[in-house]
């Protein structure tokens, strides 16, 4: 009986990646991202509430380890004085299901007041919020019903989230050319350093 539960909820979730929206705004936001950081040389930074806190802290880390600068960002201690992380050529990428998160909602007229023309990307669940009207580009989630089984708890919501976010590292990845050498100079500890340390070296004989 378990095994089946089991296999009810991956496919569930499994359903609602395949169904996010692909959407131009993909396209849009990986040109945002190189030409903010790359071209202007600005960094990216993350911001989020709760669980989608809690993405946003590992985009930014992900980000920053295939040659995307990031850092993320507090929505709450934005207002005590982190704000000032702002810099001239920031993207900022946000991030909120409901797209009505009182925190973000706030942060994105805070960083307005500090930076009028900083841009924003945002991944959200609902294409009609005020979240979704102040984006560059707006990656919809699609949606999909949590496997929760009060329907509440972030769970569904949150994959899609991660999923988006590992698409545009990896766009991205491809954009800038990152190679194992890259990676390599980055890691410079553990299996991962080891493994792209031995590709770089096979990819230079």
């Amino acid at each position: 009986m378990i095994e089946k539960e089991i296999r009810a909820l991956l496919e569930a979730e499994s359903r609602a990646v395949a169904q996010i929206p692909v959407s131009e705004d993909f396209e849009k936001a990986v040109d945002l991202l190189f030409e903010y950081v790359h071209n202007r040389k600005g960094k990216l930074i993350t911001s989020g509430m709760g669980k989608a806190g809690q993405i946003a802290n590992n985009m930014a880390t992900t980000f920053s380890s295939t040659g995307t600068p990031a850092v993320f960002l507090h929505p709450s201690e934005a207002q005590h004085g982190d704000l000032g992380v702002l810099q001239d050529n920031d993207i900022m990428l946000l991030i909120s299901n409901s797209g009505k998160t009182r925190e973000i909602i706030e942060l994105i007229d805070l960083a307005k007041g500090l930076r009028p023309d900083i841009p924003f990307i945002v991944i959200t669940g609902n294409e009609n919020s005020l979240l979704a009207e102040a984006a560059s580009a707006c990656l919809f989630t699609g949606n999909p019903p949590e496997v929760c089984a009060l329907g509440h708890t972030p769970t569904t919501s949150t994959t899609t989230m991660t999923v988006i976010g590992d698409v545009l590292v990896v766009l991205l990845m491809k954009k800038i050319g990152f190679n194992n050498h890259d990676y390599a100079l980055r890691h410079h500890g553990g299996y991962l350093g080891d493994k792209s340390r031995q590709a770089a070296n096979l990819e230079k004989k």
